[in-house]
């Protein structure tokens, strides 16, 4: 039996990293760490990140099913 997909309930197709914490629950540090390395998809605009939606919530639905474990080779 699968799990039930994430739907992200936000209004805006990008999302900044202040809508990223707010939802998560999490910190600016968190987020943006999450970005420079590359493990969650985004563009940066000048000194702005945004992440499209459907990539932050495609990344969610990935992590929640492989339960947050990170390759150690990595």
């Amino acid at each position: 039996m699968g799990v039930e997909r994430i739907t992200v309930d936000i209004d805006h197709e990008w999302l900044s990293v202040s809508d990223i914490c707010d939802y998560m629950g999490v910190s600016a540090f968190v987020v943006t760490r999450m970005l420079r390395s590359g493990d969650l998809a985004a563009v940066k605009m000048g000194r702005e990140w945004r992440v499209a939606r459907i990539d932050f919530e495609e990344w969610l639905n990935v992590e929640r099913a492989r339960g947050g474990r990170r390759d150690p080779r990595s």
